[in-house]
């Protein structure tokens, strides 16, 4: 079977993304492409967070968090209202929250995870509710990684 992937039209891995999917910009999620999902998944989760927050806000900052998402989805569109389950991110809101780095260039993961399994949880649920809920879930994952600066 081909490799789970992740990828946007938008930017490649590794590359800039766009100043307008910013969080003082237009604040919406860029496109996304889920392809080769693994036939026996029945859902999909996806977190973005930023590691490189780590120093100026002394943790990984959470930007996006979603669970229950249909796993023949195929595209993420630009500024997606989705049919699944948001969770809060660090900037206190539920749904995307773009990159808004404090202090230079930042890395931004964007880590999509395929399920054997739909999750129960709150929309009041944090990332570390949702891996752990997702533990012994996982049948496949990938990550995309963006760049932002300020």
């Amino acid at each position: 079977m081909a490799e789970f992937t992740l990828t946007s039209p938008e930017f490649r891995d590794d590359d800039p993304i766009p100043r307008k999917y910013g969080y003082e910009e237009r604040n919406v999620n860029p496109p996304l492409r889920v392809e080769n999902v693994p036939e026996e998944a029945e859902s999909l989760a996806l977190i973005v967070d930023d590691p490189d927050a780590e120093e100026p806000a002394g943790k990984v900052w959470d930007h996006w968090l979603v669970w229950n998402v249909d796993p023949g989805i195929g595209r993420i569109p630009e500024a997606w209202e989705p049919d699944a389950l948001e969770g809060r991110n660090d900037f206190g809101e539920a749904g995307y929250g773009g990159p808004n780095p404090p202090d230079g260039e930042h890395t931004y993961e964007f880590t999509i995870y395929a399920l054997d399994a739909e999750l129960e949880l709150p929309s009041s649920a944090t990332k570390e509710d949702l891996i752990e809920t997702m533990a012994g879930h996982v049948l496949a994952q990938s990550q995309l990684t963006g760049t932002y600066a300020p």
